[in-house]
């Protein structure tokens, strides 16, 4: 288990970041994000999907669970915040998009963690608030917290370190 912490101080900031990402996933790759409502993650996802080379617009797939992109491999985006436990994600059968040579991204992933497996990197997003900062801002600068669980979540945190100019 490695971590790695950054800061964005945009959405720009937030989009390369995840572009960055996307150009170093590989198949079979899960990005669990982890934050409350506002604090970026459709907006990293969407760099991750540019980092794809993926030319359609992502949005969040609150009311569909699982939207699928094609890109130099697919990317799969899930959103199970309407979701009530992690059982709920596996009777949706959602074990088998990890077997289907795609990077999967999902959102609110505390709400389902125990169906997601173990080599994952989980990266936790918080507003990074200070007493000159309004909570209201939208230009809210975030820190994020990036954890590697397993040998392949490793090497894409490490690829992350060795381009990291955040």
């Amino acid at each position: 288990m490695t971590t790695l912490t950054v800061q964005w101080e945009s959405r720009e900031a937030t989009q390369r970041f995840g572009k960055r990402m996307g150009e170093s996933l590989q198949p079979g790759d899960v990005v669990a994000l982890i934050g409350d409502l506002g604090t970026g993650k459709t907006t990293l996802t969407q760099g991750i999907a540019q980092g794809l080379g993926i030319q359609q617009q992502v949005t969040s797939p609150t009311f569909t669970l699982v939207q699928e992109y094609e890109g130099r491999i697919p990317l799969f985006h899930c959103d199970p915040y309407r979701l009530e436990s992690a059982e709920d994600l596996l009777g949706f059968g959602f074990e088998e998009y990890f077997e289907r040579g795609a990077a999967v991204v999902v959102e609110w992933a505390d709400r389902v963690l125990a169906a997601l497996p173990e080599d994952i990197l989980v990266l936790q997003i918080t507003f990074a608030a200070s007493a000159e900062t309004p909570l209201d801002s939208g230009s809210l600068p975030r820190t994020c917290r990036i954890t590697s669980y397993g040998t392949r979540s490793e090497a894409l945190l490490r690829a992350l370190k060795e381009g990291d100019t955040t």
